[in-house]
């Protein structure tokens, strides 16, 4: 006894030191790795903004070559205003990005990414090409300022602007390689710190080794030593309780069972190995509706009128089992009641060796008539559904072949009576007799005018290019101008935005095609003096607003028209279905003899706008 106390306090110590070891070893390496880490993240910080600094002196090669290419071009054309006017607009914006960026990298502002220090030598690399950089901006807007028909003077600050390119290009070479050379010594840099802290981490767990794991493991051995020991001892005092243990593990399983049997004291037999009835409970014969019992009747005999019923449940009470059992059996009861009820059969060994049966069940046939009831309606609203989406289908494809209809009798009546009049009148023309040829010459002019309007009119109508080409504001803009010449409507536009914004094609192609239906049925049925479309961009919705001063309608009454009705019920049907296709919202508001008022909101949370 006396080695063993003399020993713990020695175990103790040796575990306390190892341990304080152990703990500084561990704060050593963590150290080390957020040294490294922050090493890491700063590098790549670096990284980050030299990647940005050498893609932004990279382009300024792209705009240096583009104002030469957009000043060539301005130069070329000398006559058509509207063409030397696009090209002046796009060299004053190649100058302002051009120097914005310029600016950037000599300052180190940050308003194009760049907020890295430059070296000495970068410093004196951009001094050197501030000069070239300052030459062709002011010869690109001499050029711009000078008349196309100074020839002279274009020529002279055009050599002046060719000339400085040439030592830019050349300069800002040198910048951009200067700046990869620096990343590059960063990089090497932090490679050696990278090397240092790898060798420190590992002589740290060599230390660790030698002077923590290695005494712990001898120390271990000791202890296992002991354990071993003291499981034999257990294991000789284990045989000796193992008796007493058995003969109170029978004592608590009869009190177990019979807590079981009192805390769920409701739909409860017990039944013997062949299945013969000890005890069922009298709310089990009252759910049955069984007066008295017959002893001489199995369980599975008591409990329902079917055979099949009474050979399954024979099975499951006379089978052996070493655990619980539940399910959920459906029963006949002898009074011609369907019954669903949860049961447990459980277990039960007796000293005899023979095993005995415990059932215990819950009546959930209102739960599972409930659920059949469920069933059912989520049956036939799937069918429901099935059906609503068959009908909008074909609603679709016949507004479709509508559509269709429309344009073919629009070629019909319109181009197609056109080209055969175009026809008759070039086949009637007589040369001999010059009057007449002129006359109708001149009337195939203008039938040729109107032909050219109404293919074009067509066309506008099918796929305005506006919409691919510039987005929603523009091509609507085109369309109210488009309708107000061919209907001699007044119609008006109005853009409340203070940018152009591009949205999602799908998204454009149906807002147009929603306004355009709603353009049109003011324009077929409202009567009205003027219709105006708004456009509004505010907290990422976009809003469009189609206002006329009409006879107004009842939706409610538009509505409960049939989908085939042409006289507006089918229009509404598919704005609606549109709007509801690009998750957007669709708000009419109408009045008889006041006009109507159609909003669409559309909602930029999930679309990536971008801006012209």
């Amino acid at each position: 006894m006396a080695k063993e106390d003399n020993q713990k306090p020695l175990d103790t110590a040796t575990f306390q030191r190892v341990q304080k070891w152990y703990v500084l070893a561990l704060l050593a390496i963590a150290v080390t790795v957020i040294v490294a880490q922050i090493l890491i993240q700063s590098h790549l910080n670096s990284q980050l903004n030299d990647s940005r600094i050498i893609n932004v002196a990279g382009r300024q090669r792209a705009y240096s070559q583009k104002l030469v290419k957009e000043v060539l071009l301005f130069q070329s054309v000398s006559k058509d205003i509207n063409v030397r006017n696009s090209y002046a607009s796009e060299i004053k914006q190649v100058l302002a990005l051009w120097k914005e960026a310029h600016q950037s990298l000599q300052l180190e502002n940050s308003s194009l990414g760049v907020s890295k220090k430059a070296s000495t030598n970068i410093t004196l690399l951009f001094n050197d090409i501030t000069p070239h950089h300052t030459a062709m901006i002011n010869a690109a807007n001499k050029i711009l300022q000078l008349k196309s028909s100074d020839s002279l003077a274009n020529n002279k600050q055009l050599n002046i602007l060719l000339e400085n390119e040439k030592v830019f290009l050349k300069k800002m070479d040198a910048i951009v390689n200067t700046y990869d050379a620096l990343s590059k010594e960063k990089l090497q840099s932090l490679k050696q710190k990278e090397y240092l802290l790898l060798a420190f981490s590992l002589l740290i767990l060599l230390l660790e080794v030698l002077f923590i794991f290695r005494p712990l493991s001898f120390q271990i051995k000791k202890t296992i030593s002991k354990l071993l020991e003291s499981q034999k001892k257990s294991e000789n005092d284990a045989k000796e309780i193992k008796h007493l243990f058995q003969e109170k593990e029978k004592s608590l399983e009869a009190l177990k069972d019979l807590n079981f049997v009192i805390d769920n004291a409701a739909l409860f037999a017990s039944t013997r190995k062949n299945e013969s009835i000890v005890f069922i409970s009298k709310k089990f014969l009252e759910l049955l509706k069984i007066d008295t019992i017959d002893y001489r009747k199995s369980l599975s005999e008591t409990l329902t009128n079917d055979l099949g019923q009474q050979q399954y449940l024979r099975e499951l009470f006379t089978s052996k089992r070493a655990s619980i059992r539940s399910e959920e059996i459906e029963i006949l009861s002898h009074a011609g009641e369907k019954l669903w009820l949860d049961m447990s059969i459980i277990p039960m060994h007796q000293s005899s060796l023979e095993q005995n049966m415990l059932i215990l069940c819950s009546d959930i046939t209102q739960r599972k008539k409930t659920q059949q009831k469920i069933e059912q309606l989520t049956k036939e609203n799937y069918e429901e559904s099935i059906k609503q989406k068959q009908l909008q289908a074909s609603q679709i494809v016949e507004g479709q072949e509508e559509e269709r209809k429309r344009i073919a009798k629009d070629i019909h009546d319109g181009i197609g009576q056109m080209l055969t009049a175009l026809k008759f009148n070039i086949e009637s023309i007589n040369l001999e007799d010059k009057d007449k040829s002129a006359e109708k010459i001149s009337y195939l002019k203008n039938l040729t005018s109107d032909l050219i309007r109404g293919v074009r009119t067509a066309t506008f109508n099918l796929t305005p290019p506006e919409l691919s080409d510039h987005g929603i504001f523009p091509a609507l803009q085109k369309m109210t101008t488009e309708l107000a010449k061919l209907t001699g409507e007044n119609i008006l536009f109005e853009n409340k935005a203070s940018k152009n914004i591009r949205f999602d094609s799908l998204a454009e192609t149906n807002i147009y095609r929603v306004t355009q239906e709603a353009i049109n049925n003011a324009i077929k049925y409202g009567k009205s003096n003027y219709i105006l479309v708004t456009i509004n961009y505010n907290n990422k919705i976009l809003s469009v607003t189609i206002t006329d001063d009409g006879v107004g309608f009842d939706p409610e009454l538009v509505s409960k028209k049939p989908k085939n009705n042409s006289e507006g019920g089918m229009g509404l049907f598919f704005m609606k279905e549109r709007i509801s296709y690009i998750n957007g919202r669709l708000f009419i508001n109408s009045i008889l003899g006041e006009g109507t008022r159609i909003t669409i909101n559309y909602s930029l949370n999930n679309t990536n706008e971008t801006y012209e």
